[in-house]
């Protein structure tokens, strides 16, 4: 399924704007996003600050418009901190009826022994469902070798793992140690945003074992949703059919990449993620704004006009249309 990770919506005071924030949620359901990602990295970790406390009400806020949907979509809770604070924050999530939690590693100590990691994981799985969360060193997370994921995949109540560690290395290190302990019911999703496309679209073949990629849990699907849920549907059926893949399948995975890029600031470091999301739903009308909560946070040089050039480039990947259909019902309902 396509899971967003869900933006922050501020005004220009740079408080929540909850109408708006109501709206981008209902946008991302109404595409067909199978569930909602929300208190993750694109929706700000500072939203845990005691200055700002806003994760309860942020989660809040999602579960009520998850609510009406009949419980068919995954509400999806980031976890983060230590172990303290991920166990409160997973205890939070459950009360509110989160399915799952999205758990990261990135606060844990730097020298954590892997016994430790684990460990970590074990106690907040025991309290709700984890899907673990292989983070890129370039935005704070940490290397985590194939021996980690064995034993990561062997605990009780770990449903899926998210991979984006944007390395073809380590990417199979995780999928190898899911086939090595035999979990065929651990669900295997791509936050690769440079590879969205092809790790769809590849069998991974290990031990005798063939394991699939089957959704993505993605920042990058924060935006153009309608047309990221066609493109989940179109891979879905190349895949089942075990048709052979050519040109244009691949084609396609360069102009994802190629909007992510400009998306998410690769050329900066990722330095314009955040903002870049914000950009995309400003000029969809669903954001008022591009602000985040750190007033230093926003554009890099030449991001704006990167952005402007992949808009032009690939018009059949964007839904300004079958946005601006709804807007106004997403808006005022």
């Amino acid at each position: 399924m396509v899971i967003p990770a869900h933006p922050l919506c501020l005004d220009r005071e740079r408080r929540l704007d909850e109408r708006r924030q109501r709206a981008l949620s209902r946008y991302y359901l109404d595409a067909g996003a199978g569930g909602l990602a929300i208190g993750v990295h694109t929706t700000h970790f500072a939203i845990r600050d005691s200055k700002v406390g806003l994760l309860e009400t942020v989660l809040q806020l999602g579960m009520e418009e998850l609510h009406p949907h009949g419980g068919t979509a995954l509400g999806i809770a980031g976890i983060c901190g230590d172990t303290p604070q991920a166990v409160t924050e997973a205890t939070l999530a459950r009360t509110l009826g989160y399915d799952t939690g999205l758990l990261s590693l990135a606060a844990m100590e730097t020298d954590a022994s892997i016994d430790a990691l684990i460990e970590h994981c074990r106690v907040v799985a025991e309290i709700i469902p984890v899907i673990g969360f292989y983070l890129q060193p370039a935005v704070g997370g940490r290397v985590l070798p194939i021996d980690f994921w064995r034993a990561f995949a062997q605990i009780e109540h770990v449903v899926a793992i998210k991979i984006a560690p944007f390395n073809r290395y380590q990417t199979l290190d995780v999928i190898r140690a899911v086939c090595e302990v035999g979990r065929n019911d651990l669900a295997l999703y791509t936050g690769n945003d440079d590879n969205i496309v092809l790790d769809l679209l590849t069998p991974f073949r290990f031990d005798g074992n063939e394991r699939r990629i089957v959704g993505g849990l993605l920042g990058h699907w924060a935006v153009w949703t309608r047309q990221a849920v066609r493109l989940s549907i179109y891979l879905q059926a190349i895949v089942s059919e075990n048709v052979p893949i050519g040109a244009d399948p691949l084609a396609l995975s360069a102009a994802v990449t190629d909007c992510n890029a400009a998306f998410f600031d690769a050329a900066n470091g990722f330095a314009g993620c955040i903002a870049g999301l914000h950009e995309v739903l400003r000029r969809q009308g669903l954001l008022e704004g591009i602000w985040c909560l750190d007033s230093n946070e926003g554009l890099s040089p030449g991001q704006l006009e990167e952005i402007d050039r992949v808009y032009q480039a690939y018009p059949d990947l964007n839904d300004d249309l079958f946005i601006a259909e709804n807007r106004d019902r997403w808006l005022s309902g």
